[in-house]
């Protein structure tokens, strides 16, 4: 793949009555006060319920919705017993973030009222639903409006991460800073750094284009082991170099690439890594 094919990709561009607040709202409030949090489990665990709150308004094509909502731990899940779920009209649409719930000192029969807006899409012939929280019933300044869409589907958000990456990089190499200028002329591929390869490398796998795929790999692993500044190189190149021979029946080689990571990592790092269990396991 060419430097601007490569460049091309980055260029794509409820009304549940809440209770009263119980003792542990304020925690909340302070919590999820500055902005809203983004949901998750609405395109896992709680997909069908998030779709259904569309499609009961007929909205089957997707678009937007802000409804009431509120806030319920769940202290018997089993994955995490901190978690609280969101729920609006009695359906659970997705969860706190993990980091946040963990924070909460919430009891059980706690429901804390919140406001959710959902965004859906359809991809790949079902609705995809994403969407943010907010605590309380006060007007919220959410990051998105119609003017301003997210990315809701996968190769939306796909498309938005790697543009979010070429433009980390142009800052970067237009930095009034000569050393993070420097650094990322070290992970430079041609005209273009190594991060902004993933895009390009997993469209190629998922085309069957593997020789340029394994080709872009190298070329990204290099750069990455130019950038590694006494660490580790950047694991995934390789990791994606192995799964491309191991795919191609190249054994010789996937254990070639791994041991070339290996060498580069410092000692300390080297025990429980992706890398070294992969090599193990060929070779056992």
């Amino acid at each position: 793949m060419s430097c601007m094919g490569i460049r091309h990709w980055f260029n794509r561009a409820e009304r549940s009555a809440p209770r009263d607040l119980p003792i542990s709202a304020p925690s909340a409030a302070v919590l999820l006060s500055e902005e809203p949090e983004k949901i998750t489990g609405t395109t896992t665990l709680c997909a069908a319920e998030a779709r259904a709150l569309f499609h009961s308004r007929g909205k089957y094509a997707g678009g937007v919705l802000e409804l009431a909502g509120q806030l319920i731990p769940e202290p018997e899940n089993p994955a995490d017993p901190s978690a609280v779920a969101v729920h609006v009209e009695g359906a659970r649409v997705g969860y706190l973030p993990g980091y946040l719930a963990g924070q909460l000192d919430l009891s059980v029969g706690d429901l804390l009222p919140c406001q959710v807006q959902l965004w859906g899409a359809a991809d790949r012939g079902q609705l995809r639903v994403i969407g943010w929280v907010a605590h309380g019933v006060d007007p919220v300044g959410w990051p998105h409006s119609e003017q301003n869409p997210p990315a809701v589907t996968v190769a939306d958000q796909r498309d938005e991460r790697a543009a979010a990456t070429t433009d980390m990089v142009d800052e970067a190499l237009t930095s009034q800073d000569p050393e993070r200028v420097a650094q990322f002329k070290r992970g430079m591929v041609g005209r273009y750094h190594y991060l902004e390869t993933v895009g390009p490398i997993q469209q190629l796998k998922r085309e069957g284009r593997l020789q340029e795929a394994l080709e872009l790999c190298y070329g990204a692993i290099d750069a990455a082991e130019q950038d590694r500044d006494g660490r580790e190189p950047a694991p995934w190149y390789t990791e994606q170099a192995a799964i491309i021979h191991r795919k191609r029946g190249e054994r010789n080689e996937e254990v070639a690439v791994l041991q070339r990571w290996l060498r580069l990592c410092p000692p300390e790092r080297r025990a429980g890594n992706k890398i070294g269990q992969r090599l193990a396991k060929i070779q056992s």
